[in-house]
């Protein structure tokens, strides 16, 4: 395996916290998917999609079927990505599908007009439907992330995240939310949005948590419906996927929300009652509104990753719930499902996935062994042609057999369509209707607008914060408020009432002034980010100095509103006791204005706009990464499911407690990872060479070019002998579902520390490493110091904690504090594996 694809595959493994649930003993899932396919639990629904099947479709795609060579038939199960396949490409392959990943745009210019996009549609449409070669027309479909609106395009309609329209509790105006969504996609020429997200968030660290509409599965179930209408067209109009209509996507699919500790492609360990109550409901509301594709989740049930889980994808979804849409998978997903690897993987294909989305350019080799699959029968004929059906299905019901080329479509490339004022009006509605107010001691809001305003805070006048991830770029970063034309910040809306008004509109990031002001309004609070990226381990606001900006604001007499830009509920009890009034605003997207609709009072006096937001997360009472929801923990919430105050009430906020119950990890004591076990949290597990996995506890265990054993040094069984035979990357190490916060031995001179005997010297290089999630650890080179080691004798090795955290690992945070990656042979043994603080030995930091 190429060494740049395994350590992707590490990454994402550690990142969900190893593989709780497999073991060396039980490999193969084959046996037990069949047994549980048996007894299907009848909490499931019977249900059958919105959109009923046409004799003369199925009748078409027989037609088409049997036609196709087994190449043709393949090239439909390759979704590959604009920056790494060319029409020429999709001709030579006859690819079925194309998709743009955030950040990637025609020409690979951020700038790109509506009719570069339509341009590129049309190139690879074409290259699609060319038969120069003898084979069938079936055009391509492109998908896209437009998660909060057409978010990869210049100047289009951005809505607030989905944990804001979840406060709106308006299901009605999800419908309209998706149907601007589409009108603005379908100008680009493209086919298809990989939304709405339909994960009920249950622990808030998780960094998607802005991408779910609540933790509770009602709202996402009443959500769930009106999105996909919105986006397709409603099942009983003529509208349904009509020309200004796309085809939606429900994801990810299944308990992407529900991982052990938050933990970004986790592991959600739980009863399948807790998969259809909570975390299904969403996806029952979608199919019976037509939904034609879902996504499979990066994440596990239960161990078992959902690339490859054919008892829900099949057996649930397909068989149970009646979906007859297609399947496709989420970024190079299927690699991590067990045994498969970046370029081959039958077994997601004969679990269920139909599409492989294979962004990288590995992905002509996995389109060869695929194909090498089918004619072998490691891919079953059956299963390939069903996914091929399936496919052909969606693309004929959208009509793109009939609909000519993108350019030739009734409203592509009108730019009118693209932030079109009609558009922004009901993203400004959303916003309007989504903001949460938590205090408002004295009446404070509404203010009068003939009055002098302070803006502050670093999200005053930041488009680009106050709109958050999935904004032109994938993680929402390197953006300026000249790449949102037509947008508003917050303090452009407040300016423009203010001055309009006759008062007078400062802004100052800092907080400073001349004159002082009537009143001061402070934007603040969490910068962007995206999945991998997001997740925390806490939920402490850390803040940029805004607390010591509003304590500073208030000192001086001056009333503080304050603003607060998030996509999670956080503790910040400080800075609400340092604010007059507290809103949440969320991630209101391109339609800053919308918050100054609700602020301020009309030029008359009157309420302008009342609060209706209400929270649909638990507001948290402290730090503590504790699981605060509606039906779990009630009594540790803040401000509990439902709270928001309104215009009508005269509550007053008492002053909150500001103990944020987060204990400073003591780092007097070494922390022992490994005597003689594997302490809690963590166990010891493996990655074989060819991507199989376990969890090692027994005395002996062997994979693909690594054993393990059980071996004395002072006591019996106090040491792993670990044996690598030069077959292949391959890692031992020791994770764990739960993070354990090291960062006190960062600040206090910490290392790794560990006793090792080499009896065979490495013959490639080894690495050393610590993991915090996917994206997100640090390796250095042990070879040296393992090539110099005498052999069959003990030493202790001491690697700088300080030297892991500078190349990227977050020590706060850390799932995996040991492992040993190598594709050579090694043979060694370890003992004693701690983290110290002042250590007494040498610091290696290579």
């Amino acid at each position: 395996m190429k060494k740049r694809v395994l350590l992707g595959v590490i990454s994402s493994l550690i990142a969900a916290g190893g593989i709780a649930g497999c073991s060396d003993k039980n490999m193969s899932k084959d046996s037990g998917a069949e047994s549980q396919a048996a007894q299907l639990n009848a909490d499931w629904p019977q249900l059958t999609s919105g959109i009923a099947k046409d004799p003369a479709i199925e009748a078409r795609i027989d037609a088409l079927l049997a036609e196709m060579s087994v190449e043709e038939k393949v090239g439909q199960l390759m979704q590959v990505e604009i920056r790494s396949a060319t029409p020429e490409d999709v001709k030579n392959y006859h690819v079925g599908s194309i998709l743009n990943g955030g950040g990637a745009f025609p020409n690979n210019d951020k700038h790109a007009t509506v009719a570069d996009w339509v341009a590129l549609a049309d190139a690879y449409y074409n290259a699609s439907m060319d038969t120069s070669d003898g084979g069938v027309a079936i055009p391509m479909i492109w998908g896209t992330d437009a998660v909060h609106g057409h978010n990869n395009v210049i100047g289009a309609t951005l809505f607030p995240h989905n944990i804001a329209l979840g406060a709106t509790h308006n299901p009605e105006l999800m419908r309209q939310v998706g149907a601007v969504t589409a009108a603005e996609v379908s100008a680009t020429g493209i086919d298809w949005v990989f939304a709405p997200t339909l994960a009920v968030t249950r622990d808030d660290r998780w960094g998607r948590s802005y991408e779910s509409y609540s933790e509770d599965p009602e709202i996402v179930r009443n959500y769930a419906g009106e999105l996909v209408e919105g986006l397709q067209g409603g099942i009983d109009s003529n509208e349904l996927l009509s020309d200004l209509h796309v085809v939606g996507t429900a994801k990810h699919f299944l308990a992407d929300g529900g991982t052990t500790g938050g933990i970004d492609r986790g592991d959600a360990q739980m009863s399948e009652e807790e998969l259809v109550r909570i975390h299904a409901q969403g996806y029952f509301s979608a199919i019976e509104a037509g939904v034609q594709t879902v996504m499979a989740s990066f994440s596990s049930v239960n161990g078992e990753k959902m690339h490859g889980h054919k008892y829900l994808l099949t057996d649930v979804l397909k068989d149970r719930l009646g979906f007859d849409g297609f399947v496709i998978g989420d970024w190079a997903g299927h690699q991590f499902v067990n045994g498969c690897t970046n370029v081959r993987c039958p077994q997601a294909i004969n679990a269920g996935l139909d599409m492989f989305m294979a962004p990288d350019p590995s992905w002509k080799e996995l389109y060869a062994n695929t194909v090498e699959d089918a004619k072998s029968g490691a891919l079953s004929a059956e299963r390939l042609d069903d996914a091929v059906r399936r496919i052909l299905r969606v693309k004929m019901r959208a009509g793109l057999f009939d609909a000519g080329a993108p350019s030739e479509r009734a409203y592509a490339a009108d730019e009118s369509l693209i932030g079109a004022p009609a558009h922004r009006a009901i993203a400004r509605q959303a916003v309007r209707e989504s903001l949460v107010m938590l205090k408002n001691n004295d009446g404070l809001l509404p203010l009068a607008r003939n009055q002098r305003v302070l803006v502050a805070g670093d999200g005053a006048d930041n488009i680009g914060k106050q709109s958050g991830g999935w904004s032109i770029t994938w993680q929402g970063t390197g953006n300026e408020n000249a790449d949102f034309p037509g947008a508003t910040s917050v303090y452009g809306g407040i300016a423009e009432v203010v001055e309009a008004a006759g008062g007078a509109a400062e802004l100052s990031v800092d907080g400073s002034f001349e004159q002082k002001p009537d009143v001061a309004v402070v934007v603040f609070g969490e910068d962007p980010y995206a999945e991998m990226q997001g997740d925390v381990s806490n939920l402490d606001y850390p803040g940029n100095g805004d607390l010591a900006l509003l304590k500073r604001l208030r000192e001086q007499d001056i009333p503080v509103v304050a603003l607060f830009i998030t996509g999670r509920p956080l503790w910040v009890n400080p800075e609400i006791n340092a604010s007059d009034a507290f809103v949440v605003i969320w991630q209101p997207g391109t339609e800053g204005a919308g918050v100054t609709d609700v602020l301020f009072r009309t030029a008359e006096g009157a309420v302008n706009h009342d609060f209706k937001g209400k929270l649909t997360f638990s507001w948290p009472n402290d730090a503590r990464p504790e699981l605060r929801n509606r039906d779990q923990n009630e009594e540790l919430a803040q401000f509990q499911y439902g709270y928001g105050l309104t215009y009508q009430g005269g509550v007053q906020l008492a002053e909150l407690s500001e103990d944020s119950g987060l204990q400073q990890s003591d780092a007097s004591e070494a922390l022992a990872v490994f005597n003689g076990r594997a302490l809690d949290p963590w166990s010891l597990q493996v990655f074989d060479a060819g991507n199989n996995h376990a969890v090692i506890a027994s005395s002996v265990a062997e994979l693909q070019g690594i054993r393990v054993q059980s071996v004395d040094r002072k006591v019996q069984e106090d040491s792993r002998r670990l044996t690598w035979s030069g077959a292949g990357n391959a890692v031992a190490g020791f994770f764990a579902n739960s993070r354990t916060d090291l960062s006190g031995y960062l600040g206090n001179q910490g290392a790794l520390v560990f006793d090792v005997k080499v009896d065979a010297a490495p013959s490639d290089a080894v690495n050393l490493g610590i993991n915090c999630g996917t994206d997100c650890g640090a390796e250095q080179s042990i070879t040296e110091l393992l090539q110099d080691a005498a052999p069959g004798e003990w030493k202790t090795v001491a690697v700088d904690l300080q030297c892991l955290a500078t190349r990227g690992a977050k020590m706060d945070m850390v799932l995996s504090p040991f492992y040993v990656r190598t594709a050579g042979a090694l043979d060694l043994t370890i003992h004693d594996i701690r983290i110290a603080a002042k250590v007494d030995a040498d610091i290696h930091c290579g």
